[in-house]
């Protein structure tokens, strides 16, 4: 396969990653904006619900979900992802195609001299390229394994939050009968 190929389909590889990264995110501001909204319906609830050891359990686990959703979340926004070693020990690599690699340069001139050799050595731009995609991809693949737990504390917050209000309910509606 031609070079000029190769980084064809790396760059639609990249561009793809880069939307699953974008929706990853979208994804968690929208969970984060639908956690708030039962938070404040669990609030409205709150004070009604009678003081048994079962609804303190169900209310720190509830608690508890809510916290982990929060912090999944945000793990999903903010990812945390180790730095790659460089394989020259002591020379720090610089990749001028994105912006933790642009900042390094103290100039545009200087910038722009360093993309242009960059861009005249096919292979050192595909080299250049792959590592990128590899980098995305591995804060993809982390930012999904928290967006997954954060879906499942956050199914598990509501569900116990409509167990609580469920069992509110129910001990008004057996009271209003006594």
């Amino acid at each position: 396969m031609a070079l000029e190929r190769k980084l064809d389909v790396l760059l639609e590889i990249l561009s793809s990653e880069q939307q699953m990264l974008q929706r990853a995110d979208q994804k968690a501001f929208t969970l984060l904006s639908i956690l708030g909204a039962f938070s404040i319906f669990f609030i409205v609830h709150y004070t009604k619900i009678p003081p048994t050891p079962l609804s303190f359990i169900i209310i720190f686990l509830y608690f508890l979900f809510f916290l982990f959703t929060i912090i999944n979340m945000v793990l999903v926004v903010i990812p945390r992802v180790k730095e790659r070693k460089p394989e020259i020990p002591g020379k720090r690599e610089t990749a001028p195609i994105f912006f933790g690699g642009i900042i390094q340069y103290q100039s545009p001139e200087e910038y722009a001299e360093k993309l242009g050799i960059l861009l005249e050595n096919a292979d050192a731009t595909y080299e250049t390229f792959a590592r990128s995609v590899y980098s995305i991809s591995r804060i993809n693949s982390f930012k999904n394994k928290h967006l997954r737990y954060g879906i499942i504390c956050f199914v598990t917050s509501v569900a116990l939050e409509f167990i609580v209000i469920v069992s509110l309910y129910l001990n008004l509606l057996i009271e209003s009968v006594k």
